[in-house]
């Protein structure tokens, strides 16, 4: 009886030993299995990048052809405010008058005042300048621009909306007196051409100056 128990005990601890065992290398495997994946999971190394050479910009994109002189001259036909640039021609008030009822009226009125679009003509009383004040104040040729020139180059280039460029330039002489002579700014018998146009005193010339923001200060120089 003793010595079945011993045997007993005996199997006993093998299985229980065995188990281990078992255990242990069951363990193992997980502890091998999780170590695997992590190295799977884990991002590889990164390596330095070797930047691109850049590309060579290239002297043209193929894209157009060069203007010819003739598209320059046409669309070179600025005017300063001295009038360098105006072309040969004259036009008064006389002549500008038709055109601008055929060309002008439907967007500006009747008599440059009416609109709907731009107000052109009209002053203020002692030719006020209260624009900063009063934005409601309308800005028409009279009251507001500082160069008759500009008048000139305005309609020439952009006038009529329809057709802008379209206007000769004996034409835009014509609205050009027309419209100051409106503002009574020129005799309504006043001839308007290259010479003449410069001269007009307009009443806003004074409130316009030139923008020096950016420019190097001027400093007086020092004495010896």
């Amino acid at each position: 009886m003793t010595r079945l128990r011993s045997d007993r005990l005996s199997l006993a601890e093998r299985l229980f030993t065995a188990a281990c065992a078992i255990g242990a290398i069951v363990a193992a495997s997980d502890r091998a299995t999780v170590t695997l994946g992590a190295q799977a999971a884990a991002p590889p190394a990164k390596t330095a990048a070797v930047a691109p050479a850049p590309a060579k910009t290239p002297a043209t994109f193929g894209i157009g052809r060069p203007a010819t002189p003739a598209e320059i001259a046409a669309l070179d036909i600025d005017i300063g405010p001295e009038g360098a640039g105006l072309p040969p021609g004259r036009g008064t008030a006389a002549d500008g008058a038709p055109i601008y009822a055929a060309r002008c009226a439907g967007c500006h009125g009747k008599t440059g005042r009416e609109g709907p679009n731009d107000v052109l003509v009209g002053r203020l009383p002692g030719d006020a300048f209260p624009f900063a004040r009063d934005p409601r104040a309308p800005k028409t040729i009279g009251s507001y621009w500082p160069y008759a020139t500009t008048v000139f180059d305005y309609i020439r280039r952009a006038m009529p909306p329809d057709a802008p460029g379209s206007l000769k330039n004996e034409e835009v002489y014509g609205l050009v007196a027309y419209l100051l002579a409106m503002n009574e700014l020129i005799p309504q018998d006043a001839v308007v051409d290259a010479a003449s146009l410069p001269k007009v005193q307009m009443p806003a010339r004074a409130h316009f100056v030139p923008d020096t923001r950016g420019q190097p200060k001027q400093t007086a120089p020092r004495r010896p």
